[in-house]
C-alpha cells in the first residue's frame, strides 16, 4: 500500500480584519495574482460560492498543466475549500480573528492522504519530482500567503 503523505500547511498572521481578508481570498477570479502556480483560470456561473468549477491552468519550470476544481466549502470570513481533479486534492484557507487581525491558514490534503497517479506521472515527468514539486507547493503557499497580506494590509 503507498505510503500516507502528511498535509502541508502554511499560516500568515495579517494586520487586517477578517472581513478584509475574506474579501481577497474568497475573490478566486484573482488567485493567480496570489498563487505563483495558478495561470489562468475560468469559472463557470457569475458568483463565487460553494459549487463553484473553474477550469485552470497551472504552471511551473515552463511546464503549463489543466486542473479542473469545484469549491466545497464557503462560509464567509472563516473558510473557503476547493477540490481540485486529476490531482484529487484538496485546498482549504482558514480565517480566524487573532488579535487585532487575521491568522490565515493555507492547507493541501491528498484525498487519502494519498497521491494520485496523475500528480505522480505529472511531477516526475515536468516538474522534477513529487518531493520537489511538495516543496515548492509549500513555498508557493507561503508566497500565495505573503501576497495576499500585502494587499489586504494596503
Amino acid at each position: 500500500m503507498p505510503e500516507r503523505v502528511a498535509p502541508l500547511e502554511a499560516s500568515i498572521h495579517i494586520d487586517a480584519p477578517p472581513a478584509r481578508v475574506w474579501a481577497i481570498v474568497s475573490d478566486q477570479r484573482r488567485m493567480n495574482e496570489w498563487s505563483p502556480e495558478i495561470w489562468r483560470q475560468r469559472f463557470f456561473g457569475d458568483e463565487i460560492g460553494a459549487g463553484t468549477r473553474s477550469i485552470n491552468i497551472n504552471k511551473r519550470k515552463g511546464f503549463f498543466w489543466p486542473t479542473a476544481s469545484k469549491i466545497t466549502e464557503f462560509v464567509p470570513e472563516k473558510r473557503l475549500a476547493f477540490y481540485v481533479t486529476g490531482s484529487s486534492t484538496f485546498w482549504s484557507y482558514d480565517l480566524a480573528p487573532e488579535g487585532d487581525g487575521t491568522l490565515v491558514i493555507e492547507r493541501r490534503d491528498l484525498k487519502g492522504g494519498r497521491r494520485a497517479i496523475l500528480s505522480k506521472a505529472t511531477a516526475a515527468l515536468a516538474l522534477g519530482g513529487i518531493d520537489e514539486h511538495d516543496v515548492e507547493l509549500f513555498a508557493g503557499m507561503e508566497e500565495t500567503l505573503a501576497r495576499i497580506k500585502a494587499e489586504a494590509e494596503r
